[in-house]
């Protein structure tokens, strides 16, 4: 299952109430500046360079936080200069951008900041494996089985023809768990077909340091070692 940038967009900027949301996927986190300047910030990292590993080395961290992330952070920053935008949440910078073919590379820049601080929250130290009683439930009812859920989420993960996500979600119309992948910059908070739970990024820079072209290793280390399932279970609640 995947989805496009337009594709999500629907009516989802007239229902201010989507804005304003309380799930986390839309609350803050903390912020630091950390040598930027702008009205978006860069969210600063929820655990230690060297805490992912060894599924993730501080190696990559420090490069896909420090360099990816941050540059993504100075770029937009520089492109809402004097505009309107530049008094915007970033969720709103997102969803406006999207709405707008002329701002592409401002929703380019935008959506993988919010993508990327979604993607750290998704990980955790110490966590992976499988969820809860309740989570896990759905798991099934949405996979039929956790294994089921597991092999679906590698293949899909591995699959993604060239960059992009690969996101646990909730579909909103059915409340069944799915997993939809998403290209380049592309992302569900654009649209209101579903609530995002988790994401694992497959663009190469989240993983090639460690394990070179093997996307599959990758993404079965970040589910049995990292997913963090309370930020899940969190999302759902707020959904």
């Amino acid at each position: 299952m995947s989805f496009g940038r337009r594709g999500l967009v629907g009516i989802a900027l007239a229902a201010g109430a989507m804005v304003k949301a309380k799930a986390a996927w839309l609350s803050s986190p903390a912020h630091t500046t950390d040598g930027d300047s702008g009205p978006i910030s860069l969210p600063q990292l929820p655990w230690d360079e060297s805490s992912l590993e060894p599924a993730i080395s501080a190696r990559t961290v420090s490069y896909h936080y420090g360099k990816i992330h941050r540059g993504y952070v100075q770029t937009a920053n520089a492109m809402i200069a004097g505009t309107p935008y530049a008094d915007m949440p970033l969720v709103e910078i997102v969803q406006k951008s999207a709405a707008d073919p002329a701002q592409k590379q401002l929703f380019d820049n935008a959506a993988q900041i919010w993508n990327h601080d979604f993607y750290w929250r998704s990980l955790a130290p110490k966590s992976g494996g499988q969820p809860g009683a309740q989570l896990s439930a759905m798991l099934v009812d949405g996979f039929g089985s956790f294994s089921q859920f597991h092999d679906q989420f590698l293949a899909s993960a591995d699959g993604q023809f060239g960059s992009g996500w690969l996101w646990l979600v909730m579909e909103r119309s059915t409340k069944k768990l799915r997993l939809v992948k998403s290209a380049n910059a592309d992302t569900p908070v654009t649209g209101k077909i579903y609530a995002p739970l988790a994401v694992i990024d497959v663009w190469e820079h989240a993983y090639y340091l460690d394990y070179q072209n093997r996307r599959d290793e990758y993404a079965d280390a970040v589910l049995a070692k990292l997913m963090n399932w309370k930020f899940v279970e969190k999302n759902l609640e707020a959904v």
